[in-house]
């Protein structure tokens, strides 16, 4: 039998939040994941690393309840006094408990989400983390592990399953960019560093701003279809796994393996 940790595992966070910061996180979750959800028996999820308020942790489980009713939510917190300042905010389905990368779940979830948990971590732990994670999964289960800014405009994020990453997303609110390649100081800790010659993540924002230049004739009849063309364009040299319903969304999808570094961190 596996030994329980004595103490939660990990290390206390910023804990920076804001209402209405994951809802873009959040809303992807609902659509490309909501059947899963579904289809569990009594599917939990857990909001790992919510911060100093509980709102994400909230916003999680009324956002999920769209795609599954019957969607119960974990907030997991490593800091024993924002479990407490969080207590009040329980309800019907949503609980908080102290914890860290352990996951104390009452059950192996169908997802976890942890958004700017590891940002303050060095890129070689990352791998231990998200392998860590993966395993505390349902067979059927997801990881979401991201970077956002402060109000939820940009996102990025990747999405593991329990055996290893899949797929990364780039989403935004489109009036908030110049071009794509601001999504840059987002991108997750596992890539930021490597956004530099040689390495794909920093040939495939070139790529799109190359892109989202050629699609400039676009911009006088909005952001939405200068991004829809742009990413139109990519996907002709670039594994773009989604399509114009989530283009639409400020949204754009690739296969993990497209992006994925190079050479093991340093």
């Amino acid at each position: 039998m596996a030994r329980t940790p004595s103490r939660p595992v990990g290390t206390v966070t910023r804990g920076t939040t804001n209402p209405n910061r994951l809802r873009r996180m959040d809303r992807w979750i609902a659509a490309r994941h909501g059947r899963a959800l579904r289809a569990a028996a009594a599917p939990v999820a857990v909001d790992l690393g919510y911060g100093a308020a509980p709102w994400t942790a909230v916003e999680l489980l009324h956002r999920l309840r769209t795609a599954a009713p019957r969607i119960r939510v974990v907030g997991v917190e490593i800091e024993p006094a924002r479990v407490a300042g969080a207590k009040p905010y329980e309800e019907e389905g949503l609980t908080f408990r102290l914890g860290g990368f352990e996951v104390p779940a009452p059950q192996p979830p169908v997802l976890i989400r942890a958004a700017n948990v590891l940002r303050q971590y060095d890129e070689e732990q990352v791998a231990e983390v998200w392998e860590r994670l993966c395993a505390r999964l349902a067979p059927e289960g997801l990881l979401v592990e991201g970077t956002c800014d402060e109000i939820g405009r940009r996102h990025v994020w990747v999405a593991l399953g329990p055996e290893g990453p899949r797929t990364v997303t780039f989403a935004a609110r489109l009036g908030s960019l110049d071009r794509p390649s601001d999504l840059a100081e987002r991108l997750p800790k596992a890539l930021i560093h490597r956004n530099v010659p040689g390495e794909p993540v920093h040939a495939f924002l070139r790529d799109f701003d190359r892109a989202w230049a050629a699609a400039a004739p676009y911009a006088s009849y909005g952001a939405r279809q200068r991004w829809m063309r742009a990413v139109r364009e990519l996907s002709a040299d670039w594994p773009v796994v989604d399509g114009s319903s989530r283009w639409r969304q400020g949204e754009v999808t690739l296969a993990w393996g497209a992006l994925a570094p190079r050479t093991p961190a340093a």
